[in-house]
């Protein structure tokens, strides 16, 4: 595998593609990435591949964006990210990942469709108030966003749900993402070792791919500081768009 020319063809853009996202450019580009790598390796296989480098690139994307955050939103969303993490471990082999697909890709297209819909009647994202925290929907789609990434690397659309009717300022957003998902990924380790999803021979593939990420992370992250708030919102809100007709189209293979 180290020197198949197939695998490399579909690491390298996978990998890129990651490493924008955690940048901060939305979670659309990371939900390309695990399909792309299983047109050579195994689906499982290539969910296990990429944990240890998104762990790195989190890493990365922690000091890039070491100086800004918004600790609310993490405080909001962390326990039931947790929870969700442990229910997706103890039911990984009840619940089919394509149900799960579908329906959190239902969801997400409704949510990023709505904003979309008001921007055609005139009513734009600068004209809606802010929403307040609720510990309800945080819990709520606090889990939803730990299972989901559990399951499928697929935690970014919940967060997004929850996090972007916020308004809160795009570097405290990006910061905010940045640390949620590196914890979550950071914990997500226990319980795939104790799975068997790592081993020695993904591991190595990637360390092999490991420059690649911080690279990624680190032009993605730049573009994201450039980025003023009225063309950052209607990008993300795409990319999450893009990620919802993602979900429900793996939903269906």
């Amino acid at each position: 595998m180290l020197t198949d020319i197939q695998f490399y063809l579909a690491a390298i853009p996978a990998v890129f593609l990651v490493g924008l996202s955690k940048g901060g450019l939305g979670g659309a580009f990371s939900l390309m990435a695990v399909p792309i790598l299983a047109l050579a390796v195994p689906p499982l296989a290539a969910a296990a591949i990429f944990l240890p480098i998104l762990i790195v690139m989190d890493a990365v994307a922690l000091y890039s964006w070491r100086h800004e955050n918004d600790r609310k939103t993490l405080i909001m969303l962390l326990p039931g990210a947790l929870a969700g993490i442990g229910i997706g471990y103890l039911t990984s082999a009840l619940v089919p990942v394509a149900m799960m697909r579908l329906a959190l890709g239902l969801i997400t297209t409704t949510f990023a469709g709505r904003y979309f819909l008001r921007r055609l009647k005139g009513i734009g994202h600068d004209t809606l108030p802010a929403r307040r925290h609720h510990p309800l929907k945080a819990g709520l789609w606090g889990s939803v966003a730990g299972y989901a990434s559990f399951i499928a690397h697929a935690g970014g659309p919940p967060f997004e749900i929850y996090a972007l009717p916020l308004k809160l300022n795009p570097r405290s957003y990006t910061g905010a993402s940045v640390r949620f998902f590196a914890i979550l990924n950071a914990v997500k380790l226990i319980p795939y070792i104790a799975l068997g999803e790592l081993d020695f021979s993904n591991f190595k593939l990637s360390l092999v791919l490991m420059p690649l990420a911080l690279i990624s992370t680190m032009i993605g992250a730049a573009i994201v500081r450039r980025l003023k708030p009225e063309t950052f919102y209607p990008l993300v809100y795409g990319m999450t768009l893009l990620a919802g007709v993602k979900l429900i189209a793996d939903s269906f293979l």
